[in-house]
């Protein structure tokens, strides 16, 4: 199973006690601001993990719990997966992350995604990693811009996930290049 380490973190599969935490997370409404659908019950996320475990163990790669090495809090999770039909374009990877409200803007987010880049580019030979998000999620496009992606000319889409007039079907596309 894939571990990855940070100094400051451990990217590791998902366990069963790590459910309360994130349910608790995907229960925050702040957090969950710019996701759709908006709050998860513990039910949801028990198949967010249970899915992205699967993911993890049919391909290699996934969405990861992240855990503080600190102390061994579950901040959140993050990882890569395949972009859903709904992406437009054929990019193989696609970055993503959710932490805890108590954990934004201490650099975890750029920390995470940089070791899962660098996964990317030496492990799995991707030529090109993709980010999106709701137009309106500038906390999350920010922080794709802070690890070098660039929106993409002409990328962006509706979220067909999203029902239609919702603020936050307008999506907007990031990527970065492996580097040369």
């Amino acid at each position: 199973m894939l571990i990855l380490e940070t100094s400051r973190l451990v990217l590791r599969p998902w366990r069963d006690s790590d459910l309360a935490p994130f349910s608790a997370i995907n229960a925050d409404a702040e957090v969950r601001r710019y996701y759709y659908p908006h709050l998860l019950k513990a039910a949801e996320t028990r198949e967010l993990i249970d899915e992205a475990n699967e993911q993890l163990t049919r391909r290699g790669f996934g969405f990861l719990a992240v855990e503080r090495k600190a102390d061994g809090a579950l901040i959140g999770g993050a990882g890569l997966s395949r972009p859903g039909p709904e992406v437009p374009g054929n990019f193989p990877l696609e970055i993503g992350w959710i932490l805890g409200r108590a954990h934004w803007r201490k650099g975890y987010a750029t920390e995470v995604s940089h070791r899962f880049l660098e996964f990317a580019w030496q492990e799995l030979q991707a030529e090109c990693v993709i980010g999106y998000t709701s137009n309106i999620n500038f906390p999350s496009r920010h922080a794709m811009e802070k690890i070098g992606m660039v929106r993409v000319e002409d990328g962006d889409f509706e979220d067909t996930t999203v029902p239609p007039g919702h603020i936050l079907r307008p999506h907007v596309l990031y990527r970065i290049d492996r580097p040369t």
